[in-house]
Formats: structure tokens, C-alpha cells, sequence
């Protein structure tokens, strides 16, 4: 069974900044969306963002627009750039694929295991 493994979390001061990286085991997912979603102490998950599987469009959550950028490198590999980051993105972070657009944000069929980001000072 295909496998989303993630890379890059850590702990980084306020304002700080952070890449994340998600590499599918296999060619399973290359025509499928990829995207993160977040689950912070104590809280349920929430989307994160999203990107189609060519790269042509991508969707983010209100929270981290205009200071996440998500990019897909290559048909099996997505990454997320975290940019001005706040005490409130502290959380595990998962990777997330399904063919479908619209579940991307709700009910990705594919998850990873989880990278944890720690923003604090």
C-alpha cells in the first residue's frame, strides 16, 4: 500500500519560517491531489491546503493564506512552505492525497503519519 512519509517539521521561533516535504512511497498517487492538514494540541484536524495533481490550482485555509505556499515538485512529491510563522500553527502536520479535489478538504482518502511543528519562543 502506497505510503506518505513527511519530513522537515521542528521547532522555530515566531516569525519564523519552516519547509515541509511529503514523498509518496510509489506512483500510485501522480494523478491525485496532495495537501496537508494540521491537528494542534488539543483540537480536532483542519485542512491546511491543497494542490492539484499538475500543480494547476491549489486551495488554502483562510488561517495561512498569504503566508503558506504549497507546490508540487514533482508528480509524486509536495511541499509546504511556512512563512511568518505564529505560536497558533503549533501542531503535527499531515500529509494527505485522493483523487478527488473536493474531498481534499474534508475526507483525503491518504494520510501520512504526521510531522510535528512547534512555534515558539
Amino acid at each position: 500500500q502506497v505510503q506518505l512519509v513527511e519530513s522537515g517539521g521542528g521547532l522555530v521561533q515566531p516569525g519564523g519560517s519552516l519547509r515541509l516535504s511529503c514523498v509518496a512511497s510509489d506512483d500510485t498517487l501522480n494523478k491525485n491531489c496532495m495537501g496537508w492538514f494540521r491537528q494542534p494540541p488539543g483540537k480536532e484536524r483542519e485542512f491546511v491546503a491543497s494542490i492539484a495533481w499538475d500543480g494547476g490550482s491549489a486551495a488554502y485555509a483562510s488561517s495561512v493564506e498569504n503566508r503558506f505556499q504549497i507546490s508540487r515538485d514533482n508528480a509524486n512529491t509536495v511541499s509546504l512552505q511556512m512563512n511568518n510563522l505564529r505560536p497558533d500553527d503549533t501542531a503535527v502536520y499531515y500529509c494527505t492525497a485522493d483523487y478527488y479535489e473536493d474531498y481534499m478538504t474534508s475526507r483525503p482518502g491518504y494520510w501520512g503519519q504526521g510531522t510535528q511543528v512547534t512555534v515558539s519562543s
